[in-house]
């Protein structure tokens, strides 16, 4: 079987650096990756839930798995388009970066919190002490007492959190230096994990939901990011990821973090989070360099790609309905509980997060992004340039 590798982008020095990964389209296999993230997430919270068959109880904690898969998508996604910009104007806008997080973000994620408000003053909900100070401000992660139904707003606090440092840090640093800072939170971030288990006695949900403790998974897609043309040029790491055994790398990578788990929960918290952090970039960098693979195929998949496209509104809304704390409403019973989820995010999706979506791609600066959904998984992939700049370049960059 012949397969085709996203071949880097070819650079010449020139007084603005021409060094972002420059993606004409949606990056193949990202949408794919999500849909898998965002079935982990469901499976895990399904579990415990009334009616659901007690075969899956085993993987009651694969959610917090497909969360990890999800930021290591987002640092990869969200350097390679702050790199692009960089390419094209020397800078990266703030401004402008906010503004299109903030139309891609905020309508979907205050709609949501607006109706649980509603849902608590009608008794359908009952929220603990802070919650809704900690979920407008984006904190949740930091907010130790929670009511289910805002819980899971804890990742998308890390995400905001994230958007507020990393694109500072690449305006402040440049984009070499600030990848030198991504590559030190992968050892720092393990450090802090450490100190907050043996040292502080931190709670078990603090060491897998504040900003210090994951940071690493943010760090380890921006890395792969900045790196991609530097990797695609070692033969033996192309060979590796393009060769049929490779599944066996990370399926290992998952197993070997989860067995750290068995043997004491510390380790797990400090070296096994780590070890799936590298396993799923592998994973990411496999399939969006070769889409063609069987796997890819699969990820590009029309079905999979509109699953992704819905996760943002999907993971909003399934915390509602697939609910481990109260068994007593009818909509909280598995299956109704599944179906019901997805209606609301579809409803969410098309009637909110759409529109919104919409006026961000008129307003953005980028070139807008085609859907893989229109396309196939043997169609001419994008080409992902030079991330780092190359000996000799001079970067420029205008504040």
């Amino acid at each position: 079987m012949s397969i085709r590798m996203i071949e880097p982008h070819t650079t010449t020095p020139t007084t603005v650096v021409s060094n972002s990964t420059v993606v004409p389209g949606r990056i193949p296999s990202l949408d794919g990756l999500r849909a898998v993230s965002i079935a982990l997430v469901f499976l895990g919270h399904v579990v415990g839930t009334r009616g659901a068959p007690q075969a899956l109880n085993p993987f009651i904690h694969v959610g917090n798995l497909g969360v990890k898969v999800f930021f290591v998508i987002s640092g990869f996604l969200i350097t390679t388009l702050l790199l692009k910009e960089y390419s094209r104007t020397g800078r990266v806008s703030l401004s402008g970066f906010y503004a299109r997080r903030t139309l891609r973000i905020f309508p979907a994620f205050y709609t949501y919190v607006g109706i649980i408000i509603v849902l608590q003053l009608l008794g359908f909900v009952a929220l603990r002490e802070y919650d809704l100070i900690h979920a407008i401000t984006y904190t949740m992660n930091y907010h130790e007492t929670r009511a289910w139904e805002l819980n899971h707003l804890w990742s998308l606090a890390v995400e905001e959190q994230f958007y507020l440092v990393w694109p500072v840090m690449l305006c402040l640093l440049g984009p070499r230096r600030a990848l030198v800072l991504a590559a030190a939170a992968l050892f720092l971030a393990p450090l802090c994990r450490a100190i907050m288990w043996y040292e502080l006695d931190a709670s078990l949900t603090s060491m897998t939901r504040q900003f210090q403790a994951v940071a690493d998974a943010l760090a380890t897609g921006c890395l792969l990011a900045g790196c991609y043309n530097y990797l695609g040029r070692k033969r033996w790491y192309t060979s590796l990821l393009a060769s049929r055994g490779f599944i066996l790398v990370p399926c290992l990578g998952v197993l070997l973090g989860a067995a750290t788990a068995g043997h004491s929960r510390g380790l797990f918290y400090v070296l096994g989070q780590s070890i799936w952090n590298l396993a799923i970039a592998l994973c990411v960098d496999r399939y969006v360099r070769f889409p063609a693979t069987f796997g890819g195929r699969i990820l590009n998949s029309r079905a999979l790609v509109y699953v992704g496209v819905l996760s943002y509104s999907l993971y909003l809304w399934h915390a509602l309905f697939l609910n481990q704390t109260n068994e007593e409403p009818w909509y909280t019973g598995f299956p109704q509980n599944v179906v019901l989820a997805i209606l609301a995010a579809l409803a969410s999706y098309y009637l909110v997060e759409r529109p919104f979506l919409r006026l961000k791609n008129r307003k953005s600066v980028t070139p807008p992004v085609h859907d893989l959904a229109t396309s196939t998984a043997t169609s001419k992939p994008p080409v992902l340039a030079e991330a780092l700049p190359s000996p000799g370049f001079t970067v420029r960059v205008t504040q």
